[in-house]
């Protein structure tokens, strides 16, 4: 069983946004798979199940708390480090650019470093969603804007190539993912 958790903020305000990529993702696939997101209030959290094969989870928390969603996932599903893919957006990507790493750190994500505090540890999988840098606005104004008419187009495309690397991750196994994907320029 794998637990992929959609980094993003609750609230229609925010549903667009940069900072929303991870909740994109898991929505593109469950709306692929025919998947109904419903809310656990004590696992603060939107969640959807993928046959016996996944846990789509999407942190109520905001950002900067969606560890404790995780934790509590992770805990009431036993799920190995192993098998946790959390997805986020990253600022040292380009728009369009997908990576699937095995571990590291947070690289000044807050919502990954809550997850990494809550954890303990920073050793689980992650899918990095690039965004690229602000060139003329705050980075908190950045993230939380919308994607622009340009950017819209490649943001449907690389939600596409994610959700199949969801699918082969369920059956190809990380290795094999991150091989594929890795490789390539999506957009």
């Amino acid at each position: 069983m794998w637990l992929f958790c959609g980094l993003g903020n609750p609230g229609e305000e925010y549903k667009e946004t940069r900072h929303n990529f991870g909740f994109l993702v898991l929505e593109a696939f469950a709306e692929r798979h025919k998947l109904k997101f419903n809310f656990y209030k004590e696992m603060e959290s939107e969640v959807a199940f993928y046959k016996d094969k996944a846990i789509l989870v999407k942190p109520q928390t905001y950002m900067n708390l969606s560890g404790r969603a995780v934790k509590k996932w992770v805990l009431k599903e036993r799920i190995s480090l192993n098998n946790l893919l959390v997805i986020y957006d990253d600022m040292d990507l380009p728009l369009g650019k997908l990576k699937i790493l095995p571990k590291g750190g947070a690289g000044g994500h807050k919502g990954m470093l809550s997850i990494i505090e809550c954890l303990g540890s920073s050793d689980f999988p992650r899918m990095k969603l690039g965004i690229g840098k602000p060139e003329d606005k705050d980075v908190v104004s950045y993230v939380l804007s919308p994607f622009n008419e340009e950017e819209k187009e490649k943001v449907k495309k690389i939600l596409e190539v994610a959700v199949a690397a969801l699918e082969d991750l369920l059956y190809k196994g990380l290795l094999k993912t991150m091989t594929i994907y890795n490789s390539q320029a999506v957009v």
